[in-house]
């Protein structure tokens, strides 16, 4: 049996095991870092640290107080907040008690807040601040279940008997913990690998969140999976803003625990670019939409600067792909990433004047990026690839715990997902479907037993809904959601996420595009508009002072997407190619439902409320 093997095989039974052997291992090391508001409230904000000793004091504490409100194992706790440390503690405060986390998105409304409570029968709580509380407090009546209210951020909330605030909690379970010092550990020791430890209630591109039982031993899995690639050592820092509710972010929790080094924590996007050459990551993951941002942001930036400005960046973006791709080339063939000497000194010279600057903006410590949760457009990969941002692209789903697969270090290939994780197995279906079986798959939907069987084996094997191919040499490709997949009345497939990725990868103005084709003789597409970068366009372009709508409605912008769409064409087969397109008054966004917070478009919402748009596209031909 290998190290690998072993390591994995032996895995504890949790990763609240885990967490009291990191703090028993390296007590006094950093194990998070976090912003708190600068002691005058004037200046700017000031990072502050706490060791995995300090650290455990407060879960520890949350743990316990969370047994004093009589919470029993494998109870539900919901945790309704942004990404923040007391996130972190809080998730681990609740399986050391032996419960179960229910994780709720900050942005979900009141009404599925209410089902997604209800549904996992919580028993308490943990609510970030007044907002949070307000939203259960509306439908109490529909929350028998659900005992107390525990609030992170007290600011303008009343205190009782319902609700408590996070300190208060802590104060309730360190005294507990003065007269039962061994609780915490008694109660992590009678954890076993089955038990429920997590509750994600999946976004969901259509219908009712489902939720996702991941037990125990999922997480410790995990955790000896993630660790055994390699990718991460102690000496790595980890920039953690992707929210802790989606199955994404919370795995990274697991990775941090067995491998021990910091993570800092700040949820607000917004922040992200501020946040960077603070903190100066070694690594991070993120949702593609992040780097296509980003890579917007630099082409439009270069745009504005003028002919020349954009030429040298458009010249750079060129050397940067072909570099990519003639190194990782070579480096699948010879084991070495070397470029022909010509390519090298234009490199050379593209590095100083564009790509330097980007890794710069990234902290300039940053080794590699980890993308997940929807497909990158490979033009954007190799672009980030060759200016020396490596994103190693990886593929789960809620269901498998988040991480199946990860490109390996500098092995790595732009346009794929990598290789399964250590103690994962795959196989691809005969149409096309990907199949996953490992330690990380869930144990079933919540309640729901019709739903589980459809999609899971009873040999173990789960059925992913994602088409996809492996190369002979295991790495896999991802070519489109099962369900996504649409067939023109032609007869012709088109995987509407590959053509929408390489839109993305042309036009640096677009935040999010829909293309539809089923059962019609063409594909058209809905595209919205970034409004930071489409508003400074229109500054120079004759329509300062316009408001977005009116902006993407001047045929001056029209005609600018025109000239995109047909790039994009150009590189399409015929059938794939956009003939008509509409730009929309406003962008997508999750308060509208049209996207996930995980950030995926949600098609039959977004077709349903932009039906007008669509049928106008398609009037007078035949199938209208």
């Amino acid at each position: 049996m290998s190290d690998t093997q072993t390591l994995i095989e032996n895995r504890p039974p949790s990763v609240a095991t885990l967490f009291l052997e990191r703090v028993a291992a390296t007590p006094d090391a950093e194990a998070y870092r976090y912003p708190v508001a600068s002691a005058s409230g004037a200046g700017p904000e000031e990072w502050k640290s706490l060791s995995w000793a300090q650290a455990a004091e407060r879960v520890h504490a949350i743990a316990a107080g969370l047994i004093e409100l009589g919470v029993q194992p494998e109870q539900r706790v919901a945790l309704a907040s942004s990404t923040r440390v007391e996130w972190l503690l809080a998730d681990l405060g609740i399986m050391c008690a032996g419960a179960a986390t229910t994780t709720v998105y900050p942005q979900t409304n009141a009404e599925e807040s209410a089902f997604i409570l209800a549904d996992s029968e919580s028993r308490v709580l943990i609510a970030e601040d007044a907002a949070q509380l307000a939203k259960a407090a509306a439908r109490r009546a529909e929350l028998p279940a659900l005992t107390h209210v525990v609030v992170i951020d007290p600011a303008g909330v009343e205190t009782g008997d319902w609700v408590l605030t996070l300190a208060e909690l802590e104060a309730r379970g360190a005294a507990r913990l003065e007269k039962d010092p061994e609780l915490i550990r008694e109660r992590v020791g009678a954890i076993t690998r089955d038990q429920l430890a997590t509750l994600i209630y999946t976004s969901g591109t259509t219908g009712r969140p489902k939720g996702v039982r991941l037990p125990h031993d999922n997480w410790s899995y995990m955790a000896k999976a993630i660790a055994a690639t390699g990718l991460v050592g102690r000496e790595d820092v980890q920039y953690l803003w992707l929210p802790l509710a989606h199955v994404f972010g919370k795995v990274l929790t697991s990775g941090q625990i067995e491998v021990g080094h910091v993570t800092a924590v700040d949820g607000r996007v917004d922040k992200i670019i501020e946040n960077l050459p603070v903190v100066q990551p070694t690594y991070m993951a993120a949702v593609p939409r992040i780097f296509e941002k980003v890579y917007n942001g630099v082409a439009a930036k270069a745009k504005a600067g003028g002919g020349a400005k954009y030429k040298i960046f458009q010249w750079a973006a060129e050397v940067a792909r072909e570099y990519a791709k003639v190194s990782q080339d070579n480096f699948r063939r010879t084991g070495t990433a070397s470029v022909p000497f010509a390519l090298g000194a234009k490199h050379k010279v593209a590095d100083a004047l564009v790509f330097a600057k980007i890794r710069e903006a990234f902290g300039g410590n940053l080794r590699a990026c980890v993308s997940g949760s929807a497909a990158l457009a490979p033009e954007i990969g190799y672009f980030f690839a060759g200016a020396g941002i490596h994103i190693l692209e990886g593929y789960g789903l809620t269901e498998s715990s988040a991480a199946s697969f990860v490109n390996p270090g500098e092995a790595y290939r732009t346009g794929t997902v990598g290789k399964p994780l250590p103690g994962t197995e795959v196989r691809i279906a005969d149409d096309g479907e990907i199949l996953l079986r490992s330690p990380g798959i869930m144990e079933g939907y919540h309640g729901l037993p019709e739903k589980t069987a459809e999609v899971l084996e009873s040999d173990g094997w789960f059925h992913t809904g994602d088409i996809g191919e492996l190369s002979p040499d295991g790495y896999l490709r991802i070519t489109d959601r099962k369900k996504d997949l649409i067939k023109t009345s032609g007869g012709k497939y088109i995987a509407p996420a590959e053509v929408e990725g390489q839109f993305k990868a042309v036009c640096p103005y677009v935040s999010n595009i829909l293309v539809h084709g089923a059962d019609r003789n063409f594909c058209t597409a809905l595209i919205a508009l970034d409004e930071p970068s489409i508003l400074d366009w229109a500054k120079e372009n004759g329509l300062d002072g316009k408001s977005y709508a009116e902006v993407v409605a001047a045929p001056a912008t029209v005609a600018l997407i025109d000239g995109y769409v047909t790039e994009l064409n150009q590189g399409l087969q015929r059938w794939q190619t956009i003939k008509k397109f509409r730009l929309l008054p406003r962008d997508l966004d999750v308060e509208h439902g049209e996207i996930t917070p995980s950030l995926k478009l949600k098609r039959p919402v977004v077709e349903r409320e932009y039906k007008h748009l669509i049928d106008e596209m398609y009037a007078g031909t035949r199938e209208a």
